[in-house]
């Protein structure tokens, strides 16, 4: 068993390890959502494949997402690996919920014994197929489905797989920068491994590991068993693109005595014809992420700490989504999840709740041709309404939760893209009222400078209703997608014409208690 000092020293040097490896990532990579927005997740892993530490940048639904799927490939690849072997995946039910997210996991050898790996997954700028919208009818028109497999065997590149990434992708010089940031960080991180081992006398982190993930669930479990013990309910109703409307439902069981939780999704919506459909791993990821962003947020964020969670919804639920159902625009129900949590956690710790924000982040994704005739993807770009308010703190404007993916600058995509933004200002008033007040929204404007009909992604919801207040707050303003004026709820790709206009009028915040 380590000492506390030299525990703590080990520790900030594992933390330190991986966010350099996630600065670095961010730094080198070509897409602009993951250089400019931070829309990734970085991890070290044990041998065994169970997270240790995360950095400290990054989205709850990629961290997370990343924990299960580190695990489930270091399964895969028990005993088929050998020093400089990378494996890569973006299987949706493995990894994080969708095409787009691929993850890349870089086995770290102290010689020739396996020591750990460190895990990488970002959002790519295209995997082919439909794009990022929400219109696919199953899941295998929404791009290059990527099984477990090797990138690079005994440190060469897979060449057919690199030949199939390549001939399926709009951007492959995009895709296979990415692809680099995330082999190149992950293997300075596994330098930075053993040298952490060369200076302790290591062999391995075992035991490291062993007593970081220890401490980690007692201290999780602990938090649980001061809690009541006891089942409570919580609800969220909001629609999304076409108009249909979306009920989560969230019974939380907390057990004091074995110091768990349960999250059980029953009576939430069936499935979605559309693209929005949730796989466990996404649902586990921002559920675990809720009951701890209330519980024990100062505590590391590992297998340990997020074992006491369970989460459970009725298989081919919109929040359990199964084969082949489109997952594309997952975000537009998984960014709901933690909302019937919260509410439901507001009758146990109202304290450290918040209201009903605006939820999922607002996403574009455009294609076309510039004046020089050239085709053009878009990366993702997004936008956030206002965040719920708390008991005693009014709600940040245009912040997300629980997402932590940040708006690309206007200037970055007027660079990389024929767009002109008109306008990008706060959206006064449009947070709830309450004696805190919910955060406010955004309004963002633009147009293409095009000369031919061009295509749009866009993914608004809670265009019908907005955030609910909390404990007496007032509601938050619904959001509005306007082209040309004219308001649109529509979740399939658009064509639109030279000169439109287009607004986003993002949702406002709830308010928390009465004015």
């Amino acid at each position: 068993m380590l000492d506390g000092i030299e525990l703590e020293i080990l520790w900030s040097n594992l933390i330190s390890i991986v966010s350099e490896q996630a600065k670095a990532l961010q730094r080198i990579a070509f897409s602009p959502v993951v250089r400019e927005a931070g829309d990734l997740a970085s991890g070290l892993f044990d041998a065994r494949g169970r997270m240790v530490a995360q950095a400290n940048t990054g989205t709850p639904g990629h961290i997370n997402s990343l924990a299960a799927a580190g695990e489930a490939l270091a399964k895969v690849f028990d005993g088929k690996l050998v020093p400089g072997d990378i494996v890569i995946t973006n299987d949706p039910w493995m990894s994080a919920g969708h095409f787009f997210d691929i993850t890349v996991l870089c086995p770290i050898f102290r010689g020739e014994r396996l020591i750990g790996y460190i895990g990488s997954t970002i959002h790519h700028t295209d995997i082919g197929g439909y794009g990022i919208g929400a219109g696919a009818r199953d899941v295998h028109e929404e791009g290059l489905w990527i099984p477990p497999l090797k990138l690079y065997e005994a440190g060469e590149p897979n060449a057919v797989l690199h030949q199939i990434i390549k001939s399926n992708v709009r951007t492959p010089d995009h895709v296979f920068g990415d692809l680099a940031a995330q082999v190149s960080s992950g293997r300075a991180g596994g330098e930075r491994l053993n040298a952490l081992c060369d200076r302790h006398g290591l062999d391995d982190i075992e035991g490291l590991a062993d007593e970081i993930i220890t401490r980690s669930e007692k201290a999780t479990r602990d938090a649980i068993r001061a809690l009541p013990s006891g089942t409570w309910h919580g609800e969220s109703r909001f629609d999304v693109p076409g108009g249909d409307v979306i009920m989560l439902k969230a019974a939380v069981t907390i057990d004091s005595e074995a110091g768990e939780v349960l999250i059980d999704f029953t009576g939430s919506s069936g499935p979605s014809p559309m693209g929005i459909n949730v796989v466990m791993n996404y649902t586990h990821a921002y559920s675990t992420f809720a009951v701890r962003s209330c519980l024990n947020p100062e505590q590391p964020n590992n297998y340990g700490s997020l074992a006491p969670i369970k989460v459970t919804a009725p298989k081919g639920s919109i929040v359990n989504a199964e084969y082949p159902s489109p997952l594309n625009a997952r975000h537009v129900v998984g960014m709901f999840v933690p909302m019937p949590i919260l509410k439901a956690l507001h009758q146990v710790m109202p304290d450290r709740v918040l209201a009903e924000g605006s939820g999922a982040v607002w996403t574009v994704q455009i294609q076309g041709k510039g004046g020089d005739g050239r085709a053009f993807t878009s990366s993702m770009f997004n936008y956030s309404g206002g965040m719920g308010a708390r008991l005693a703190k009014s709600g940040p404007s245009a912040t997300c939760y629980p997402t932590g993916v940040a708006a690309v600058p206007v200037e970055i995509l007027e660079a990389a893209i024929p767009i002109v933004f008109d306008k990008r200002e706060l959206r006064p008033n449009s947070g709830g009222k309450g004696r805190s007040r919910g955060g406010d929204g955004q309004v963002i404007g633009f147009h293409m400078r095009t000369t031919q009909p061009w295509l749009l992604n866009a993914v608004p919801s809670r265009l019908d209703r907005g955030p609910e207040g909390l404990a007496g707050g007032e509601d938050g303003a619904a959001g509005r997608f306007l082209v040309n004026g004219k308001p649109v709820s529509e979740g399939k790709k658009m064509t639109m014409q030279p000169g439109d206009m287009v607004v986003l009028e993002t949702p406002g915040g709830g308010g928390y208690g009465p004015v």
